[in-house]
């Protein structure tokens, strides 16, 4: 039987988590004390790379990596040819909102897993209808 996923982890909720500057922290570090199965995007693993190798440096960026690996409720869904026709398609549907791929990536991850929270501080992912967990 697989495994119940109980929430999509977004970019933003994992960097307000990792980064003690963030205004999100303390409510996300409350989160992950005891994190229920989580599930991400691989395009949120590179999105989430690159913006602690930009804001900070490579070791931050490793740590970034790191931490994702050591996290045993995550499971990271790959991004392959077979999801991009859906995930252009969400893109699509909501042209009128900055939703990047990986955001688009995770609202596909979050339909077929039948998941119904979302970790994340994007407030425009709330309004496609998703229930945001920002506590």
């Amino acid at each position: 039987m697989a495994r119940r996923i109980d929430a999509y982890v977004d970019t933003s909720a994992l960097i307000a988590f990792l980064d003690r500057s963030d205004s999100y922290h303390q409510a996300f570090r409350r989160l992950f004390a005891q994190p229920p199965s989580l599930i991400t995007s691989a395009l949120v693993v590179a999105e989430g790379h690159g913006w602690f190798l930009r804001r900070y440096d490579q070791r931050r960026a490793v740590e970034f990596l790191s931490f994702l690996q050591e996290l045993a409720v995550l499971h990271v869904a790959p991004f392959g040819p077979d999801d991009l026709p859906e995930t252009i398609g969400i893109v699509q549907r909501f042209s009128d909102q900055r939703l990047t791929l990986a955001d688009a990536h995770g609202l596909v991850l979050m339909r077929r897993a039948r998941v119904k929270a979302c970790w994340s501080t994007d407030r425009h992912l709330g309004l496609t209808g998703v229930p945001l967990v920002i506590a």
